[in-house]
């Protein structure tokens, strides 16, 4: 598929895409900076959420309305309070996108309700991200899809059945172009709970290119994704962790991010190669240097062969190791420089 000049498939790089949420912690002037960190990355594309506190909730502080006591990160937290400190002022989604057009980057946006898509679509966004929490809001998908924009939907906490309707959804709104992002909604997550099979199961079920949303640290899972056929990733990124922030702790900082976008593309490179046995091609200057027997010690006509006069060594070009009780106790029948491949013609 196609989103802007990016073409997403197998055959191409992974789609990397930088999200930077909350992490601007409530400064434009930060914003931008991620921005211009994510430019010298390596990846294509940077995604930023538009809601307000009141288009995503409501100002209520009853226990429905508060996060789980338990959460790692935001436990306790009321949700209208964490929302005004996360999200994105809509008056800094121009100077973001303006500067990332002029690095080079994809920028979109995860629109949380019908004015967001309406705000998006005039700064002319090519693609639509839907959230994991939004795939059970089937009007706001078809919303998005009668757009005709390419969408990355994520799936996290989804049963099959809710990504089918979902899915479903998407097609029947109008959308020709989707990939599904396997994710896991916790934060941050634990590789042993990403289910990173999820990955050829939606692509089998709904035939369509599957990549991964991923909220653990560090960049392993990502990097194992790509190996299992993800064309497209998404990460959280900082510019530092220490700075704190919403997000931050499952983050990567810039040099992290580059180390993905590189890392990404190696793991798609080996894992396109088909199963092949042997040397490559790459590996005949190597090939030379496997271990046969050679004579290690100058030696005259009619001296014997002993474990002294002659070793398995590098390179190759002398007998084969495994050769070496059948020629000890031979004799030499010439004179034998040290430094010579081991025949049967010299003994």
């Amino acid at each position: 598929m196609r989103i802007g000049s990016h073409t997403i498939s197998r055959e191409q790089r992974p789609f990397v895409i930088a999200e930077m949420s909350g992490n601007h912690n409530g400064d434009l002037g930060r914003a931008l900076q991620i921005v211009d960190a994510v430019a010298e990355t390596g990846a294509q594309a940077l995604k930023i959420q538009t809601y307000t506190p009141d288009t995503i909730t409501i100002d209520v502080d009853t226990p429905a309305f508060r996060i789980t006591d338990g959460h790692r990160l935001w436990g306790g937290r009321n949700l209208y309070q964490l929302y005004q400190e996360a999200h994105t002022p809509w008056e800094w989604h121009k100077p973001i996108f303006d500067r990332a057009r002029e690095k080079g980057l994809l920028p979109f946006s995860s629109p949380f309700d019908p004015t967001a898509i309406a705000f998006l679509e005039d700064l002319g966004v090519e693609v639509y991200k839907t959230a994991s929490a939004e795939i059970v809001d089937l009007p706001l998908i078809r919303e998005i899809a009668g757009t005709g924009k390419p969408i990355i939907m994520s799936t996290g906490m989804a049963t099959l059945r809710e990504i089918d309707a979902a899915v479903n959804a998407a097609r029947d709104g109008g959308c020709s172009q989707l990939i599904l992002l396997a994710c896991t909604s916790s934060y941050p997550a634990m590789p042993q709970d990403t289910h990173l099979s999820n990955i050829a199961l939606f692509e089998q079920a709904f035939g369509v290119p599957v990549g991964l949303s991923d909220h653990t640290r560090g960049i392993g899972v990502s990097i194992a994704a790509v190996a299992l056929g993800a064309v497209c990733i998404e990460k959280h990124v900082t510019l530092d962790r220490a700075d704190g922030g919403v997000d931050s702790e499952f983050s990567l900082n810039p040099n992290e991010f580059a180390m993905l976008t590189r890392e990404a593309e190696a793991a798609r490179l080996s894992s396109m190669s088909p199963p092949k046995v042997g040397p490559s091609e790459s590996e005949q200057a190597v090939l030379r240097l496997r271990r046969s027997l050679y004579v290690v010690a100058d030696v005259k006509s009619g001296d014997p062969v002993t474990r002294e006069n002659v070793r398995s060594i590098r390179p190759s070009g002398g007998l084969a190791t495994d050769e070496i009780e059948i020629t000890l106790g031979r004799t030499f029948r010439q004179d034998v420089s040290r430094g010579t491949p081991l025949t049967w013609d010299l003994i």
